[in-house]
């Protein structure tokens, strides 16, 4: 499974890049980004291709719901030993630091970003576990 998943990533990366950050199929004219992160256990940087939220004070917000699965997705662990990472939007690259929004603040959001994505209210419905969501900030 975690081959197929590494498969799939690596051909939306090759996407993402071929074609100025934009992939067609399932992401078809979402904002996508790559982030850049640290393996805690490996120490190697890992690439994840991610949905994001753009946000009005220049945040983006990812969500850590990896398709609905049970358990959270490593870079969920990898933000949270070293949330400095960096991201790739559109042919713009840049640093960024990584909080995990929790708790009430996290209980506002949510619906906001359910309502322009639907898939991960779907994906939260089929798990026990609080998909975690993380804003990123922009580091210049």
């Amino acid at each position: 499974m975690a081959h197929d998943a590494n498969a799939w990533n690596r051909r939306i990366i090759e996407e993402f890049r071929a074609n100025e950050g934009r992939v067609g199929g399932p992401f078809e004219g979402a904002p996508m980004m790559l982030m850049h992160h640290i393996g805690v256990k490996s120490g190697t940087e890992r690439v994840s291709p991610l949905v994001y939220f753009p946000q009005e004070d220049g945040r983006m917000v990812v969500i850590a719901s990896d398709g609905g699965a049970p358990a959270n997705p490593g870079w969920y662990y990898n933000l949270k030993a070293n949330p400095k990472v960096t991201v790739e939007v559109g042919t713009e690259t840049f640093s960024a630091v990584a909080e995990e929004i929790a708790g009430e603040a996290r209980e506002a959001l949510w619906p906001a970003l359910v309502a322009e994505r639907p898939g991960f209210g779907e994906y939260q419905a089929k798990v026990t576990r609080t998909i975690p969501v993380f804003a990123l900030t922009r580091q210049d």
